[in-house]
């Protein structure tokens, strides 16, 4: 034994061991039984209760019919009052009706409306002023994703769409998620009014803050990715017409049983927070590695569409 050391602080040591032998294997358990406890998203959308569902309001709901199929926009009166109520009187109007996806970028955007200019807008106006953010949603109304956001203080969700804010101002806005829809604009921030875009790359969060984010694509984005790519500069297409927008409704112009039933899961529901920590773990026993990290972008909200009867 060496010089110094008693039996009783021996065994004293002895025991600090083992104390601290079986709080790391509870630790351990227990992080074990926590990870086991988190569903896969798959059983977390499956199994989630109806009330944690909303549906998606028929005069919120804009259809494109492009080449590829129907394409199903939400728009985002909370965000966008002001685009959305143009965009409504646009489409009663038929404004959109005949025209083109004109310029569109692989790995960016979609971008369609009126390329001459010329189309009258009826009750419509061609130019609004911007709504890059928004001060009217609470902070009970945002489901905050844990852990940093490289382009904002806090990225999460509010009303089923991905979003950012500023806790200190109380300013929050849409993000450039896949899907994301938006309004282009000119050199002033005002000049945008019709001509939108869809983003059908990686996320474009650059933009945020930049234009008016008014709704995201929540079915049909296959169709929009069939779109011809553009081959002249700023990827404008040498024939538009290949990417002619057939006609664009918003759902609550359409007979009852011609409006398509479509379900959005809660933001703010308990089944999507556990989403968020299934996406940020990684529950499955294929990965090796699990992050404990997600992106706002990452964490698709989920969708059911129930097709038209008509």
């Amino acid at each position: 034994m060496p010089a110094g050391i008693s039996i009783r602080h021996l065994a004293r040591f002895s025991l600090l061991l083992i104390i601290l032998a079986y709080g790391n294997d509870t630790l351990g358990n227990e992080k074990q039984s926590a990870e086991k406890a988190i569903r896969t998203p798959g059983e977390i959308i499956a199994q989630a209760p109806a009330d944690e569902w909303r549906q998606v309001r028929a005069e919120n709901l804009l259809i494109l019919e492009l080449p590829g199929g129907p394409v199903m926009i939400e728009l985002a009166d909370q965000f966008a009052p002001g685009h959305t109520k143009n965009l409504r009187l646009l489409a009663a109007h038929g404004f959109y009706d005949g025209l083109a996806m004109y310029r569109v970028i692989d790995g960016f955007v979609a971008q369609g409306g009126d390329q001459a200019g010329e189309r009258d807008t009826g009750q419509g106006r061609r130019t609004i002023p911007a709504e890059f953010t928004t001060a009217g949603i609470a902070a009970e109304d945002f489901t905050a994703l844990p852990g940093p956001d490289g382009y904002a203080p806090q990225a999460g969700f509010s009303g089923g769409f991905p979003a950012a804010r500023e806790p200190k101002t109380g300013k929050t806005w849409m993000t450039h998620c896949y899907g994301a829809v938006a309004m282009a604009r000119e050199q002033s921030p005002d000049s945008g009014g019709t001509d939108f875009y869809i983003v059908i790359g990686p996320a474009q969060r650059y933009l945020d803050r930049n234009t008016t984010v008014f709704g995201r694509v929540i079915s049909g984005m296959s169709a929009v990715q069939q779109l011809a790519r553009g081959s002249k500069a700023g990827g404008v297409l040498e024939d538009p017409e290949t990417n002619r927008i057939e006609q664009a409704r918003i759902a609550s112009q359409l007979r009852e049983t011609e409006r398509p039933q479509v379900h959005v899961m809660r933001t703010d529901s308990a089944s999507f927070r556990e989403l968020i920590r299934a996406r940020s773990h990684r529950p499955e026993d294929w990965f090796q590695y699990r992050p404990d990290h997600v992106d706002v972008c990452a964490v698709g909200v989920p969708v059911r569409v129930q097709a038209s009867e008509g």
